[in-house]
């Protein structure tokens, strides 16, 4: 049987050209008050899946 993918994981990772895995950050979604512009804006910024085990993991999750 064909494996499925993670619905979870397709809407918050990407694969980018190169293999990497891209992510959003968490904590902006509310009590954005006590935060600081900076921080609120670097939260805007995506990163990428640190370690090669989570990557591997990810990348299982978002095989379709």
């Amino acid at each position: 049987m064909k494996m499925k993918t993670h619905k979870g994981a397709k809407k918050r990772f990407k694969i980018t050209g190169t293999g990497k895995v891209r992510r959003y950050k968490a904590f902006k979604s509310h009590i954005l008050t006590k935060k600081t512009s900076k921080r609120k804006r670097r939260l805007r910024q995506a990163g990428l899946v640190a370690t090669n085990g989570e990557v591997k993991h990810v990348k299982r999750l978002l095989q379709a």
